[in-house]
């Protein structure tokens, strides 16, 4: 016997891709759904992107700035 699935957290980064996926998991798992964006430096406006995961439904929005974290912890090595 499976358990029901309570919540989900998407690794969202505001594409087509993943807000059809998250709309998909609230309508098919019918539970939350949780979208989490980590700004790596990658230039995305972070702002619209947790706008447009609001907009599609998200329950949360957690975003997390990791550009220290990403240099110091795998860009400096990789350059080593």
């Amino acid at each position: 016997m499976t358990e029901k699935i309570k919540k989900i957290v998407l690794a969202y980064s505001g594409g087509l891709d993943k807000s059809v996926i998250l709309s998909w998991l609230m309508e098919n798992y019918q539970c939350p759904v949780i979208a989490f964006s980590a700004d790596l430096g990658q230039g995305d406006d972070m702002v619209a992107v947790k706008e447009k995961a609001i907009q599609t439904g998200a329950e949360e929005v957690i975003m997390e700035d990791l550009r220290e974290e990403f240099v110091g912890d795998f860009v400096w090595p990789a350059l080593r």
